[in-house]
């Protein structure tokens, strides 16, 4: 995902909750609604949030230091956990709370009886243009890829939050019009505290979905099976190396991956040779997936005998067996 991409689809999201958080309190404020109360904290945590991501996405651009040798990449998933809690703890949480209330104490809309009407109307088309911003700016990158894939194999974090927040918001909003229109109809406001329920139980969902995708991004994953790929075919492009013998990656940022990898080399090699074939691969490795900032390239011998031996008395990575590997070489 580029940067640019998803800070766009930010500051468009952020632009539409701080005009749809201010109509919705006054909303609230003239009506008592606690659909408003609850749609108004949703906004409000949604703008919140948004000002977390372009934190966090400025952040983490920081230059390496000695404490941080690999750089600030993934401060990105760390704001977007962030944001996961207080969409739960803000949003979710006392929308649950205020609807519980609303059912023990209900209290018809007595006066400006359309306003929240008008007002959710106008918040739909608000929501409705960021979620379009961010669908366009997704769909430069997602490709074939459906939508949940998308937002659960997505390295960055920016567009699958809008993307949610979004949805969830035009979810809620639909929740909070047939709450607010039914007790503007019936006079019965359980219905407004029902809508509010429904809101809180959809803002919880999305903030375990989000807590739960960040979480595995802030663990580590690893790159995505169409770089792995190009990665595997850069290093065996070229006649220096033998095999890979195994690699693994981790993305330490959205935009930055480390690639480790044991390669095999031909054993009567000088060591200025494969100096000179690890930098060629690395260059390779470099043009095929630009993301792959930090490489590192261990040059050694594979014996498929070693292996096999190995692999028949149960050494889990038989190709790791330095001692069975010596055996074979020359005059080992």
């Amino acid at each position: 995902m580029s940067a640019e991409g998803g800070t766009r689809a930010i500051i468009a999201a952020l632009a539409a909750n701080l005009g749809i958080a201010v109509t919705k309190f006054l909303a609230w404020l003239l009506t008592g609604s606690s659909s408003m109360l609850a749609e108004s904290l949703h906004s409000v945590a949604d703008s919140g949030n948004q000002a977390l991501l372009l934190l966090g996405n400025r952040r983490s651009r920081r230059a390496a230091t000695a404490e941080h040798p690999f750089g600030f990449g993934r401060e990105r998933y760390i704001y977007a956990f962030i944001v996961a809690i207080i969409l739960f703890s803000l949003g979710g949480l006392f929308a649950l709370y205020e609807a519980w209330h609303k059912f023990s104490h209900p209290e018809p809309i007595r006066s400006w009886q359309w306003v929240p009407v008008v007002v959710l109307l106008a918040a739909v088309g608000m929501e409705g243009y960021s979620f379009r911003t961010a669908i366009k700016e997704s769909n430069q990158i997602r490709g074939r890829v459906s939508w949940l894939r998308f937002i659960r194999r997505a390295k960055a974090p920016e567009l699958p939050v809008v993307l949610l927040e979004d949805f969830g918001a035009l979810v809620g909003l639909v929740f909070a019009l047939v709450g607010v229109g039914m007790t503007l109809a019936t006079g019965d406001g359980r219905w407004d505290a029902g809508g509010t329920a429904m809101i809180g139980i959809l803002l919880v969902v999305i903030a375990a979905t989000l807590a739960v995708e960040t979480k595995s991004l802030l663990l580590g994953e690893s790159a995505s099976n169409k770089d792995i790929r190009q990665i595997e075919a850069a290093i065996m492009d070229g006649p220096e190396i033998d095999r890979i013998i195994h690699m693994k990656t981790l993305h330490l940022g959205p935009e930055e991956l480390l690639v480790a990898a044991k390669i095999a080399v031909q054993p009567c090699e000088l060591a200025g040779e494969v100096a000179r074939g690890i930098d060629a691969v690395e260059a390779r490795i470099r043009a095929a997936v630009p993301i792959a900032r930090v490489i590192y390239l261990e040059p050694d011998v594979y014996s498929a005998s070693a292996a096999a031996r190995a692999a028949r008395a149960g050494v889990a990575d038989p190709r790791d067996d330095v001692a069975e590997r010596a055996a074979d070489l020359p005059g080992g």
